[in-house]
């Protein structure tokens, strides 16, 4: 057994003892979503520091625990926080949780956060679907020994987000009159913002947004034979778009203001799962 595998199952064991709840879809909470739990029948909270070896966030804004319960019908397992590649965690640590998520049960996974636009057709607060990513920018997670428990070596990564579930998101936006882009995702290093001419570069290679979280999550997921769909807030235009100066508050206070409506979405959608 791997060193990386032997972690995941001493953190499975502790969820076994503590519950025996088997969700079907994990939900990553992304910025503007921290008080989603009012959306949910909570049956379970476990908090990120009672698993061991489990990776905690250290950024302002990101609660640690996972609660599990449901959502509508569909029993869920949602991360109320996620710990990043900037924080100076492994990028395996990075995805250890959704690793985790897949030995709880789920079949699918929605991940969620805030990103700054680089499309200039996009608008400060505008919601966009994920349809495709560029990870480059970041270590893979699949770099080292594979864990062969969880999927094979060379994963194919044609569909990250999947079809199907994009088509229930173009519906569900539809029905619930909420207006949301489609585009690409990049993800950076962070914990700085990007020049103005990193973003003139990712927009050249076809982003339309980009954050410091999500793609390594999409990559280990599909690796462990996940299903997976994710929905970006636009909390800012990305740096030289406009000319402002950025700032972390500013994401969060966009990310907060649309997080009625963004949590509305987000229920409708797993509703439907």
């Amino acid at each position: 057994m791997s060193r990386q595998y032997e972690k995941l199952v001493k953190c499975y064991e502790y969820y076994q003892s503590v519950t025996d709840f088997s969700p079907r879809v994990g939900l990553i909470l992304g910025s503007g979503l921290g008080n989603y739990a009012r959306n949910m029948k909570v049956v379970c909270e476990i908090p990120y520091g009672d698993i061991p070896g489990f990776p905690v966030s250290t950024v302002e804004g990101h609660d640690g625990r996972f609660l599990l319960g449901y959502i509508g019908m569909v029993p869920v397992a949602v991360m109320k926080g996620r710990v990043h590649y900037y924080e100076g965690y492994s990028i395996e640590d990075v995805v250890l949780p959704v690793r985790l998520m897949k030995m709880m049960g789920i079949e699918k996974l929605f991940l969620t956060n805030a990103s700054g636009g680089i499309n200039r057709k996009f608008h400060e607060g505008d919601f966009m679907m994920i349809t495709d990513q560029i990870s480059s920018f970041v270590p893979s997670p699949l770099i080292g020994e594979n864990v062969s428990e969880l999927g094979t070596r060379f994963p194919d990564m044609t569909h990250i987000y999947d079809v199907e579930l994009m088509g229930l998101i173009r519906n569900v936006a539809q029905e619930e009159q909420i207006q949301i882009q489609e585009g690409v995702y990049v993800q950076t290093t962070g914990p700085n913002f990007e020049s103005p001419a990193e973003i003139r570069m990712f927009a050249a290679i076809g982003a339309d947004a980009v954050g410091m979280s999500t793609a390594c999550e999409a990559i280990a997921a599909r690796h462990a034979g996940v299903r997976v769909c994710g929905i970006s807030c636009i909390s800012n235009m990305a740096c030289g778009i406009t000319g402002e100066e950025l700032s972390h508050l500013d994401v969060q206070a966009v990310a907060d203001r649309r997080s009625e409506e963004f949590e509305r979405l987000v229920t409708c959608i797993i509703e439907k799962m």
